[in-house]
């Protein structure tokens, strides 16, 4: 471990929904527990590989056999009314607070529905640019998500850094060529070790707003530590 305080500068910051602004992991393993029960199968198996994906593709994965999209259907309803399991993350609001309207957006693979849900249950205001597994072709782990969001802020991909929770996301957000710090919860480290930096809570960061030049965010401790290679101090 190490106590230097790490920094990254950037034009924006890309935020994952469950699990970074929103701590909807008990809600999301209800939904697919129900759902698994439903079917005869290991609801603990289909968690295991849902959090951060489009459910279609878990789906495809776990259940090809069945009609996906009258099952997409399904899950979407029951995500749409549980309101067990999700909660505000600490340092969440104030964090998105701190950073400029036109420098931030959320990336989620849920549908329009439970994002705008999962955003009032964790008292995030609606951002700028949003982007949900709708306005997709290809979820995460695919970069087009973190793409659409970069164009749509107009900000440059290598300029922008991504909060993200599951392995998925984080390689999304590799392919898509920006700097990603990894939050802790869903996963294990060893899990999250291909971002570039990993920390414990949202609450640790910090903003320093630098006009036309973006914005500093910096944490710290963080462990693992691989803070550098696209990360600016």
């Amino acid at each position: 471990m190490t106590s230097a305080i790490s920094s990254v500068r950037c034009q924006a910051v890309l935020f994952d929904l469950d699990g970074v602004l929103v701590d909807s992991r008990r809600c999301i393993a209800l939904v697919w527990e129900a759902w698994a029960r439903r079917h005869d199968l290991d609801p603990a198996a289909i968690v295991r590989i849902a959090h951060g994906r489009r459910t279609s593709e878990t789906l495809k994965e776990v259940a090809p056999q069945l009609d996906v999209a009258a099952e997409v259907a399904a899950l979407d309803a029951l995500e749409e009314a549980e309101h067990r399991g999700v909660e505000m993350v600490p340092g969440a609001p104030q964090l998105v607070a701190a950073i400029p309207r036109p420098r931030w957006a959320v990336v989620t693979s849920g549908s329009p529905a439970v994002a705008g849900l999962r955003l009032r249950l964790g008292r995030i205001p609606d951002p700028p640019v949003l982007v949900t597994g709708a306005d997709v072709r290809r979820g995460k782990p695919d970069p087009e998500g973190y793409l659409r969001a970069a164009a749509a802020l107009a900000r440059h991909p290598a300029r922008c850094v991504v909060l993200e929770d599951t392995p998925a996301g984080i390689a999304a957000g590799r392919a898509a060529g920006m700097t990603v710090v990894a939050v802790r919860g869903t996963y294990s480290d060893d899990r999250l070790a291909a971002a570039d930096a990993v920390i414990g809570t949202l609450a640790a960061m910090r903003v320093e707003p630098l006009g036309a030049e973006g914005l500093e965010l910096a944490w710290g401790p963080v462990q693992p530590s691989r803070v550098g290679g696209r990360s600016e101090h």
